[in-house]
């Protein structure tokens, strides 16, 4: 295998709410992609699965296709090559997959290390980290071209490939042969414009680009690099690399419509450490979330974490900007 990297400025048009995400609740492709495809063999598999609860906290896997999150990325420890993922394959550690709580299996999302710069392409098939601090669990491969195998953690963005993902689901329902993936993520698709969208809440809180999809019509030719091994598809190990700039590591405890009740967590929040509100505009509606920081390290945010979980309010979680 090889690795090479490439010079990308990512522009991201991103909308920041805490407790939203948007979902195209009506997208779908124009055509049937994959349909002239043999489904023999081995299958694909699709998996988006039931909402449940680890440590009190209950998570709700959806279909996202636009989701973009912050926060700190760790990596598989030792001890799980070969055994069964969340979505019922064997987990490679020399293959760029990861684990996320709630996208639907198998999706694709770009991981960046915000503090390099440098960016891989994931496949999701597996569920968690169960540790609330955590955004993502990472191959260890992942974990080497990323620049964190030896520290351990990052602070990293995920991306979801819309178009990419879209196709890789759809194929993944028809039960195709992942062989003949590389092949349909390569030819151009048409995809509808949802009828509507809608913000709903989720949890982990997360980021959300707001950006519309294709028009109708519009086909959007994309190559994805990635390669077969035990008869599963995998991205390849290209990395990218982007301008690194500064970032902040917060704790956010909750974000609401109206500033007195953002004013008041704030004010009982001072007696863990430094707080504040910050006014953000998402789609035309003004939220005021609340947060705790910055933190001067990695570890000094998951200590406020617990801090602010302990003091009630657990659907606060580390973010990174």
């Amino acid at each position: 295998m090889f690795r090479f990297f490439l010079v990308a400025c990512i522009l991201l048009v991103s909308a920041c709410t805490e407790v939203q995400y948007a979902a195209h609740m009506s997208k779908e492709f124009g055509g049937t992609l994959g349909s002239a495809l043999p489904p023999s063999g081995q299958q694909g598999n699709f998996k988006v699965g039931k909402p449940y609860k680890v440590d009190g906290r209950t998570y709700t896997p959806r279909e996202q296709y636009d989701l973009v999150e912050t926060g700190i990325a760790s990596w598989y420890g030792p001890g799980f090559h070969g055994k069964r993922t969340a979505s019922g394959e064997k987990f490679d550690k020399h293959e760029l997959t990861a684990a996320h709580r709630t996208l639907q299996m198998p999706s694709l999302v770009r991981v960046t290390n915000l503090d390099n710069g440098r960016s891989v392409i994931v496949r999701i098939n597996d569920r968690g980290p169960f540790k609330r601090s955590r955004v993502i669990d990472v191959s260890e491969k992942a974990a080497e071209l990323l620049g964190f195998k030896n520290i351990g953690t990052a602070k990293v963005r995920l991306e979801v490939l819309q178009q990419e993902s879209l196709r890789l689901a759809q194929l993944a329902r028809q039960g195709v042969n992942p062989e003949h993936y590389q092949t349909a993520l390569a030819e151009p698709v048409s995809y509808e414009k949802p009828a509507s969208y809608e913000t709903a809440s989720l949890e982990p809180v997360a980021r959300q680009s707001l950006t519309a999809p294709s028009e109708v019509g519009a086909p959007l030719q994309t190559s994805l690099p990635g390669h077969l091994r035990d008869g599963e598809f995998y991205p390849d190990p290209v990395v990218m690399e982007r301008p690194v700039t500064a970032t902040r590591i917060y704790v956010q405890a909750g974000s609401f419509g109206v500033y007195d009740n953002a004013l008041r967590l704030r004010d009982r929040l001072m007696a863990i450490s430094n707080a504040t509100v910050q006014q953000t505009e998402v789609r035309g509606q003004t939220f005021y979330r609340v947060r705790v920081g910055p933190a001067a390290s990695v570890e000094e945010a998951d200590e406020l974490l617990s801090r602010v979980v302990n003091s009630g309010h657990g659907d606060a979680m580390i973010v990174v900007e």
